[in-house]
């Protein structure tokens, strides 16, 4: 083993030791050191006991909730504590200087007088909010299932930016290119999101991935990932249910202002270069600069050179300069109002808004890129296709707005009208050099990608919650949901080394050829509506049992847009000099005077494959039946499936001739979750479901597109089927007191059918890209999850959390499938996530220290030889994105009422980010070896922010 790879085994195994022992004297100290204040909450007057009393210690995040029997316990640190509590329609009473020894428990028995104004305080408690750690950790212990959450409290003590950063806190989730879920191992083709109880269409063409980087972490409320199938849920996931909360109704009219800035240390202090681009750019969209002019027809006729020479000189943008500046540092702004009016008639109103603004640039350096070929085992070295050097500069602007309105008739009666819309431009120029062998001899390149792409996401809802009786209640929404993703003017630029001989006066100069220069123009647009309604009626079945019955429907809609048109430009070899083609291509070719039909003239090389349309139709009804007995509660139920999907394409490269396709698949999904309850504190659940993985429009589409980052086209299979998964999971609570919890989970999935992706080698160091149907597979793992104060070792004001993840997966493959038995795309060994926090009320000061790190996963698919007398030395390796330590330190601190200071230092390491094969081979003597080598490597850099929010 080379001495690196040794470093990093000791590093991994140093930091998984370090992480458990601490996890470990965590746990120990939570089980056998319990410090508490307990007791009876009652009524003052009748003696009756209070459930569902809120009994916290003041000017702290520490609180519980009394149970049934009126019976609370509060884990708190030694000394004098101030208890308080508040029940609907009692007086709020709050117990002074309530002592507590060390390792002892201290009885406080809460006797609640009955307070005369209580009408407007019925409103409230119907509003239940899950922004807190107590109020989400209450949540999960209250679940009928298995699931897991971050609440906006944790959001704003990590800091983090946007749904994508906050998600990967969660246990067993992780994030691939910054914005797509992976979820106990799964891609996010196996995970399902939804906003506000309603569906979530893909900003994304090449498969259903909603991106969360859209979300801004400051709309949102809390994010809950449901882990075990549910009747009332979509059956199309299998790693997590995605469900993001966004604020809702406030508890006081509030208005707040922020504004932040920052930098990232590998682009401050460089030149950056772009390419000019619209007036409003900075607002996250293009406003046409880069489209496609009106005089440019729906298709192009080559044959017309009149129509051929206006296209050329007028149809586009054709500035094709690059500038140098520095660029600006990290530019932040977002401002929230929100309002509350209670009426005389104890009806309530509320409304919730906001606007986010961010302006941000990134430069990464000397990115490595190369791609390999069979390693060679009789000179034991690597074969390279290609090896390149990239200069990548990001711009990302993105504006965000969140308008939510609230109306509460009265108890019974609360409706909801929620919209959240974002938009992202990203711009980005990319310079590579490097050098390509697959043509037997090496040659030089240089290449030019000028690509800017703008996201648009909205999604509405307008919901309803009834209390019809005291046994009936009523659910419903109705949802629509629009993504865009706009591409206009992605262009590239290809040079090659002229290699010809050593009397060609150009002899190792760069050159352009015939259609190396390209612009391709893609446009996506997703619409989605869906309605749902659910119904539950409480059915006394003796004098001790009293179990809910639930039934509902729901229906979606969606229709996909899918367009793209290339063109490519071409030379009259017989106008021009044999020079022409070794000029600079921004200065000397692409230029005014060089355009015409006869001349350098535009072609259209669209193939109308890779364009589709598609709709999709899903029809659902469930039926449960939630039964409490003694110590368990039994949610058991099924879900009917009916889904139509329906792709539209065109059958012929250059014909306009069109067919459909149809995929359908009609099913019942049964669901089974069980919770037993050992005492008010553990809770032991067991749970199983079956669900689906449906293939998506482009999946499933003839259509394909070149990755510049993969150096190759991606194509769909029309042959994919639908994938089927059963679920068991079986987990372990443990709720030592509010706002604490230790868990421990176990989880196993057996995959038919399962989706993966896969490649065919076309030779001459190309590749289609694709996707294929395995045989089987498997997903087993454990997952761990701590939240705890650290009082008890004497650490006031601080706390931890703590969790991790062990997962491995087997896909199994048909016998004349390109792949061997492999782990799932995606799919890392171990995930670490660790915070630690201090927060002291008096000095109104948070802190906290968050590590994360992942194990290697595979990022890319390699091919085995399936010929005759083959061995792994004809094999090409899987690629693999490599374990790197992640550190961010967070610091935020409050001037009086109005005023809030915060810091953050990301990323504080900066390890690069590194993809590796490991290639294996055979020797002569019956040895098997194993070598590496690197495909990617780049530094995302440090990300220094400052930043100030003033309260109204």
């Amino acid at each position: 083993m080379h001495n690196q790879d040794y470093l990093i085994s000791e590093e991994k195994n140093y930091v998984l030791k370090l992480t458990l022992t601490v996890f470990a004297l965590l746990v120990a100290s939570v089980l056998f050191s319990q410090t508490s204040i307990k007791g009876i909450v009652t009524d003052a007057k009748t003696g009756e006991t209070l459930p569902g009393v809120a009994v916290s210690i003041k000017n702290t995040t520490q609180g519980v909730m009394s149970d049934a029997d009126g019976n609370y316990e509060l884990n708190v640190g030694a000394g004098k504590h101030t208890v308080v509590a508040s029940y609907l329609s009692y007086s709020a009473l709050e117990v002074t200087d309530v002592e507590v020894k060390r390792g002892e428990i201290t009885n406080l028995n809460i006797p609640m007088q009955e307070s005369l104004n209580a009408l407007n305080e019925v409103v409230v408690v119907a509003m239940a909010r899950i922004n807190s750690e107590v109020s989400l950790l209450n949540s999960m212990k209250n679940a009928n299932g298995i699931v897991s959450g971050v609440s906006s409290q944790q959001i704003s003590r990590n800091q983090d930016r946007d749904a994508s950063e906050v998600i990967r806190r969660i246990p067993g989730i992780s994030i691939m290119d910054n914005k797509f879920i992976v979820a106990r191992g799964l891609s996010q083709r196996y995970n399902n999101v939804w906003i506000n109880n309603s569906a979530t269409p893909s900003s994304e063409a090449d498969s259903r991935s909603f991106s969360f980087d859209l979300i801004p972490s400051s709309q949102i409320e809390n994010i809950m990932i449901v882990k075990s199938p549910q009747p009332e849920l979509p059956a199309d996931f299998s790693g997590g249910f995605v469900k993001v909360a966004t604020k809702g109704i406030p508890s006081e009219n509030s208005m707040e202002i922020s504004y932040g800035t920052g930098f990232n240390a590998q682009t401050q202090f460089e030149d950056f270069k772009y390419n000019p681009g619209s007036s409003t750019d900075f607002l996250g969209f293009d406003n046409g600069h880069r489209s496609l002019r009106s005089i440019v027809p729906f298709r192009l006729d080559g044959d017309n050179t009149e129509m051929v020479d206006a296209v050329t000189k007028n149809g586009f943008n054709n500035n094709w300069a690059i500038k140098t500046k520095s660029p600006l540092p990290d530019q932040r702004f977002s401002f929230a109002m929100s309002r509350r009016i209670n009426t005389e008639g104890g009806q309530q109103w509320g409304l919730t808004s906001a606007i986010n603004y961010s302006y941000t640039s990134r430069t990464l350096m000397n990115m490595r890129n190369a791609q390999y070929e069979v390693y060679n085992d009789i000179s034991d070295k690597t074969e390279l296709d290609n090896d390149y050097s990239d200069n990548q500069y990001n711009t990302n602007a993105r504006l965000g707005a969140m308008v939510n309105l609230s109306f509460i008739s009265n108890k019974n009666n609360h409706y909801e009208f929620q919209n959240i819309f974002n938009q992202l431009g990203q711009d980005r120029y990319t310079f590579r050099e490097g050098t390509d062998y697959t043509s037997g001899r090496s040659k030089r390149q240089e290449r030019q990608e000028y690509l800017y792409s703008s996201r648009t996401t909205y999604s509405g809802q307008f919901t309803g919650k009834h209390t019809l009786s005291f046994t009936d209640k009523l659910d419903w929404t109705l949802g629509f949901s629009y993504a865009n993703k706009n591409q206009p003017d992605r262009r590239m630029i290809n040079r090659t080394e002229n290699a010809s001989t050593a009397e060609d006066p150009f002899n190792g100069q760069m050159y352009v050829s015939q259609a190396d220069i390209e612009r391709n123009f893609i446009d996506l647009s997703e619409y989605t509506y869906n309605a749902a309604a659910n119904y539950s009626h409480d059915l006394k079945i003796n004098s001790s049992i009293t179990s809910t019955l639930k039934g509902g429907f729901y229906g979606e809609y969606k229709v996909k847009d899918y367009n793209t048109r290339d063109f490519d430009f071409l030379y009259n070899e017989n106008y021009f000099p044999y020079s022409f083609r070794f000029g600079d291509v921004v200065k000397d070719i692409l230029i005014p005077e060089n355009f015409g039909a006869n001349r350098l003239y535009i072609n259209e090389s669209t193939n109308n494959v890779d364009s589709y349309d598609g709709n999709n139709k899903l029809l659902a009804a469930y039926l449960a039946i939630n039964i409490p007995y003694k110590k368990f509660n039994i949610y058991a139920g099924a879900r009917f499936e009916h889904d139509i999907m329906t792709l539209t394409n065109f059958i012929s490269p250059v014909g306009f001739e069109t067919k459909d396709s149809e995929y359908k698949t009609t099913d019942v999904f049964p669901s089974l979750n069980v919770s037993y309850n050992l005492d008010k504190s553990n809770i032991l659940r067991f749970a199983y479901g079956m669900s689906i993985n449906r293939p998506e429009f482009r999946e499933v589409s003839p259509a394909s597109f070149y990755d510049f980052d993969l150096f190759n086209r991606i194509q769909g299979n029309p042959d994919l089927k639908a994938a089927y998964i059963q679920n068991l999971d079986l987990r372990y609570e443990f709720y030592p007191s509010s706002g604490e919890l230790v868990s421990v989970a176990l989880f196993y999935k057996h995959f038919e059918n399962p989706i993966e992706w896969t490649f065919i080698n076309t030779g001459g160091g190309s590749r289609i890209f694709t996707f294929e149907n395995a045989l089987s597979g498997q997903n087993l793992g454990v997952e761990i999850d701590l939240k705890k104060r650290l009082d008890f070792m004497g650490l006031k004001d601080f706390s931890a959390v703590i969790n991790g993840s062990l997962i491995q997966s087997k896909v199994k493959f048909e016998e004349n499938s390109t792949e061997d038995e492999r782990p799932l795309q995606g799919q890392s060994p171990f995930l670490v996530n660790a915070g630690f926090f201090y927060q002291s009320e008096p000095l109104q000061l948070t802190a906290g220290l968050m590590y994360n790190i992942i194990g290697k996963r595979i990022v890319g698919i390699g091919l085995k030889s399936k010929s005759e007398n083959s061995t792994v030395n004809d094999d090409i390796p899987d690629m693999y994105e490599m374990p790197r330590n992640v550190l961010d330190f967070t610091v935020t601190k409050r001037i009086g009422k109005q005023l809030e200071i915060a810091a953050a230092v990301k990323d504080i390491f900066s390890q690069d980010v590194l993809y590796k094969q490991f290639p294996k081979f055979i020797d002569d003597a019956g040895v098997l070896h194993e070598r590496q080598q690197t495909t990617r490597r780049f530094n995302p850099g440090q990300n220094i922010s400052l930043s100030a929010k003033f309260n109204f």
